[in-house]
């Protein structure tokens, strides 16, 4: 796990499909039976291990149904004209293929990865819009470019609530890196964007955004390949002004404060891409929609 992979992450799940395990019950009870050795070395063994196998038997109850041909099941629906959201679970740049290997996940969490992934054809995606923060961040290790390892660093953390949703890991924040999401754009064809934590960025007199790397010298315009070059680029910041006004829970343009939409556009500029969508507090209902991704 020296790279960043979490021990309860997708290696198990990896592993049972190259094993060919398709049949849901037999997926449950491997699992269960991996869980049942394990409680027979621990105190009260009987009591753990009739309790796994309840669990086994409710997780029957609830997979088996559900299990079925996941690209038959979607292409019906879209033949239906249903819309169909298919969500990635991690960022771009963890792709087995097109991330900052080693520091990736086992699998593409590209767009491309989510034809893979259902078993529809590429052509029947209409839409990609990517997700993303007005600062960034990493979870475990791996290049980090604009890392903040100071008390803006911490600041954002603490603000933004950056913990991992399923390890608790504390995650690496930074300034916004436009190259790293100008790259994951072009990667995934992303159409439109959903920038999120608006609101972490209150306050902040003044706020970076990296626009580019200087490597031996000269400037780049991309994350490099080599490990021994990434371990190397340093940033170029633009330093803008920031806003005292709070933009949480902000609904509309007319909500912000003029320099923060400054930011959003500078933004914009940078990536080659629109913001779709601008999210400013935790709650569903504080965002502000500029286009409509599932319009027809």
């Amino acid at each position: 796990h020296h790279v960043g992979e979490q021990p309860r992450g997708v290696g198990g799940r990896r592993l049972e499909e190259v094993a060919h395990v398709h049949e849901a019950h037999d997926v449950v009870d491997r699992r269960v039976g991996d869980r049942v050795a394990r409680e027979r070395q621990l105190a009260h063994a009987d009591d753990r291990v009739a309790d796994a196998y309840v669990t086994r038997d409710g997780l029957r109850r609830v997979l088996m149904p559900a299990s079925g041909v996941v690209g038959t099941l979607v292409h019906v629906e879209v033949e239906r004209g249903e819309t169909v959201l298919l969500e990635g679970s991690q960022g771009t740049l963890l792709d087995v293929d097109h991330g900052t290997y080693p520091y990736v996940t086992s699998s593409n969490p590209t767009s491309g990865g989510a034809s893979v992934g259902s078993g529809i054809g590429p052509t029947r995606i209409t839409t990609v819009l990517g997700i993303l923060k007005a600062y960034t961040t990493r979870v475990g290790s791996g290049p980090f470019p604009t890392e903040l390892e100071d008390g803006i660093g911490q600041k954002l953390g603490e603000r933004g609530h950056e913990f991992g949703t399923v390890t608790g890991r504390k995650r690496r924040c930074g300034w916004f890196d436009a190259v790293l999401v100008r790259q994951t754009v072009r990667t995934s064809g992303i159409q439109g964007i959903a920038l999120t934590k608006l609101d972490i960025l209150d306050g902040f007199e003044t706020i970076r955004i990296c626009t580019g790397y200087r490597l031996d010298g000269r400037t780049v315009d991309h994350l490099p390949a080599s490990q021994a070059d990434q371990a190397r680029i340093e940033p170029i910041y633009e330093t803008i002004p920031g806003w005292s006004e709070t933009t949480a829970g902000a609904r509309s343009w007319a909500d912000l404060p003029a320099q923060a939409i400054k930011y959003v556009r500078r933004i914009e500029e940078l990536i080659q891409c629109p913001v779709a969508l601008l999210s400013t507090s935790p709650e569903r209902d504080d965002t502000i929609l500029v286009t409509d991704p599932f319009a027809d």
